[in-house]
């Protein structure tokens, strides 16, 4: 733990501080409420057995388990020693009255029971849902906004219901800042009743739908785009029985996939005004992911795609080296030459298909390094990898990644809220930054984000005149 209390780090850091992903404890029987106002009782019922599900599934047979796609959810999740920080997570303006002693200008809150909705199924209650937990989210935080923007949710399942909700969030709530579902699970064609059969839509070209207008309405909405999706039940990540096995990098191989389906698809490039945040995964995943399209693109891009035909290896040549050399056995199969060169090889490859860049619009490092620019990681205040934003590993002289401090304020892995900003404040005395990227991280990165997606953003807050002058620089 850093040796200074938040209030002396802020009087050396001389510029603002921004959490960019602390989280609220949502207080059900209110949020209850509002859903009942907006579709009803019975709906509100639903509500109860959605978060009553997930303890009954542990109690089915393991096979049972296994078929529904059951794995071990977070349990004992919330800090209880301190009443006073469990407190501050439920009540909007304890949160408010606590900043200056956290060391904190200005908050970004996200859902935590709110986050599970991104994953209902059922689109009318999916929808209401949304509505309900925003309306919430709208009136608990009303008249805090010079210091808190809370997030609304905005489910993807379908792009329609997407700008819709989108738009009465920042419209009729005035909800700046929203968070996306960074992929939809999807029956498997073929096994729809098999509830764990499901693949992986991520918004780009093999999703059944167009994702552009939700990118473009962002736009055009001044919302930068935040993901933070969880990557347990995928894969490895299954275990019936350890949370933390399941927990471990989830947030980090969510945010990739998501990451790596837009860049792919070039939803960046369609969409230049567009602010990207991939939240909770940290940043080291960015930087590898950053390195190996570089690679890829220099290996396998359309400048390069052609070393690899196989209609440009030289048969004749072959053959003769093949005649000098062979051993015995291979020399028997000869006449099997171009079967055996054609595995992974294919001559009769699809020629239209090969530049796998091309909807990305991106032609060399430099078109990567600009998008990435635009996407930013959020990383915990004890991330001892945050350095790896600004450390272009001889990247061909790459730019720092945009790192952003998340809190996560309000879940287990914050016992004592006081400790955020001293354990930021650690990576400058421990060398891992210095204080000037200490103040990107801190200050410089958040603002990018959502002043980057809408200059007005942070007009009447606390931090506006320190943004304006940033600006001026």
């Amino acid at each position: 733990m850093a040796s200074l209390t938040p209030d002396e780090i802020r009087r050396r850091l001389g510029h603002p501080v921004i959490d960019a992903d602390g989280h609220s404890l949502e207080f059900l029987p209110a949020v209850r409420d509002h859903l009942r106002e907006i579709a009803g009782e019975s709906v509100a019922a639903k509500l109860d057995e959605s978060f009553a599900a997930g303890a009954r599934m542990h109690e089915l047979p393991v096979a049972v388990q296994r078929q529904l796609g059951v794995f071990r959810m977070p349990w004992w999740a919330f800090p209880t020693e301190r009443t006073l920080d469990r407190a501050t997570a439920i009540l909007p303006r304890l949160l408010y009255e606590r900043l200056d002693e956290l060391g904190i200008d200005f908050a970004f809150v996200y859902p935590t029971f709110g986050l599970m909705v991104l994953s209902a199924e059922e689109p009318e209650l999916r929808s209401a849902f949304a509505r309900a937990f925003n309306a919430y989210y709208a009136e608990a935080y009303a008249g805090l906004g010079d210091r808190l923007q809370h997030a609304a949710i905005v489910p993807m399942h379908d792009p329609v219901e997407a700008v819709a909700e989108l738009e009465h969030a920042t419209g009729a709530l005035g909800l700046r800042a929203c968070v996306l579902a960074g992929h939809v699970l999807r029956p498997l064609p073929g096994a729809e009743s098999v509830r764990g059969a499901r693949w992986l839509d991520l918004f780009d070209a093999e999703s059944p739908h167009d994702y552009d207008p939700v990118w473009r309405r962002c736009e055009e909405l001044g919302v930068a785009p935040t993901f933070h999706s969880s990557a347990m039940g995928w894969g490895s990540r299954r275990s019936l029985h350890n949370y933390v096995f399941n927990h471990l990098g989830n947030f980090g191989a969510s945010g990739e996939a998501t990451c790596r389906a837009l860049f792919l698809h070039g939803v960046p490039v369609r969409f230049p005004r567009l602010r990207f945040a991939f939240l909770e995964g940290g940043v080291a995943w960015g930087a590898s992911l950053r390195a190996d399209l570089c690679s890829h693109l220099e290996k396998r891009g359309p400048e390069s795609i052609g070393s690899l035909d196989p209609l440009a290896l030289d048969r004749d040549e072959l053959r003769r080296l093949f005649a000098r050399y062979a051993p015995k056995r291979f020399a028997e199969h000869v006449g099997e030459l171009e079967g055996a060169l054609a595995v992974l090889s294919r001559p009769d490859e699809d020629r239209a298909s090969i530049d796998e860049f091309a909807r990305s619009g991106i032609a060399s490092a430099d078109d990567v390094f600009a998008v990435f620019d635009r996407f930013h990681f959020g990383c915990e205040a004890d991330d001892p990898l945050v350095g790896t934003a600004f450390d272009s590993g001889g990247e061909r002289a790459a730019p720092p990644l945009r790192a952003i401090l998340g809190s996560d304020i309000g879940h287990w892995d914050v016992p004592d809220v006081r400790h955020v900003l001293p354990e930021a404040y650690e990576l400058v005395e421990h060398g891992r930054l210095t204080p000037a990227q200490l103040r990107a991280f801190l200050f410089e990165n958040p603002v990018s984000l959502f002043a980057g997606a809408n200059p007005r953003f942070f007009e009447g807050t606390r931090v506006a005149e320190a943004v304006r002058a940033a600006a001026g620089r």
